[in-house]
């Protein structure tokens, strides 16, 4: 079996199960919370650099699944259906976080500093080098734009086609290309020093 057909039989169950929750089936929406709990924790913890609110938000997209499902037609992947609800999720907490907390440049400069030497001063050894460096990219993630730190997030750690990370941000492919483009230019800017030293 190809990797596409693979994709094709995992959305034809996810279909198959959404159909069945729409008709209100619990033991459907636990199926697909099953198959898509971790994707959805991981997917919004990248996405805002915080995993500890990755788990309320994650739940929140099931709830909104949920109520979604009597209004549920296929006109995309499933997943495509899923990630969009993820999406608008994770854009309004960072508009609720950007609100509360703006951060000068030095400031965020500053807290990356103490995270790194943290980090720096409890193990020498690679592994908490490594800890520190994701800490690093994590939080250089987190400072994208929304639509290219969603668009890189999905395409690295999902490994989504492009046409689907379209659909999800409500784009065309060109755009989708382009957010990848400047978000993996501004990370290497701002991780220069990191992968220099």
């Amino acid at each position: 079996m190809s990797l596409s057909e693979n994709h094709d039989s995992e959305d034809a169950i996810d279909v198959a199960l959404m159909m069945r929750v729409k008709h209100g089936d619990h033991q459907a929406f636990e199926q697909l919370v099953e198959r898509y709990q971790d994707v959805a924790v991981g997917t919004v913890a990248k996405m805002l650099g915080n995993p500890s609110n990755a788990q309320d938000i994650a739940q929140q997209a099931f709830v909104r699944l949920w109520k979604a499902a009597p209004r549920y037609k296929q006109k995309a992947k499933f997943s495509t259906f899923f990630f969009t609800i993820i999406r608008n999720l994770v854009f309004n907490e960072s508009k609720k976080f950007a609100r509360r907390k703006t951060y000068s440049l030095e400031q965020r400069e500053e807290v990356l500093f103490e995270q790194v030497s943290d980090d720096a001063t409890r193990s020498p050894d690679a592994e908490a080098q490594q800890a520190e460096l994701n800490k690093v990219v994590d939080q250089a993630i987190a400072n994208l734009p929304d639509k290219q730190r969603m668009a890189l997030v999905l395409r690295r750690y999902e490994n989504m086609p492009y046409e689907e990370i379209a659909a999800v941000l409500k784009t065309s492919v060109s755009a989708v290309k382009s957010h990848l483009f400047r978000a993996r230019a501004t990370l290497k800017e701002d991780l220069s020093h990191y992968l220099d030293a």
